[in-house]
């Protein structure tokens, strides 16, 4: 399996769907289902019973995953492809369109 383009804290825009041109923060990445969760993006209303953990249950408001396809890396405020390089023997990310290396 290829290495993902996009990592968890990465800052992300919706390239496609309802929330189309919103932009969050990565939370988490599902590498085997090609699916993120990010900040913001794509909430759903999750009906909880009462627990220990929340004593009156009721509707929360909580982010569903969306596809990787779905999203496209945020460079200084613009969307854009990342790529890899070599740098000094080690691999990078690049922002494709500037040539900036991100991480």
């Amino acid at each position: 399996m290829s290495t993902m383009k996009i990592k968890k804290g990465d800052t992300v825009k919706v390239i496609a769907g309802k929330d189309k041109d919103k932009e969050g923060k990565v939370i988490s990445v599902d590498i085997k289902n090609s699916k993120v969760l990010v900040e913001g993006v794509n909430m759903i209303s999750k009906h909880t019973k009462p627990s220990a953990a929340n004593q009156n249950g009721g509707i929360v408001q909580k982010e569903a995953p969306i596809d990787i396809s779905n999203v496209m890396y945020s460079h200084k405020g613009k969307a854009t492809r990342v790529g890899f390089k070599m740098e000094n023997d080690k691999k990078v990310r690049f922002a494709k369109s500037t040539g900036d290396v991100i991480d």
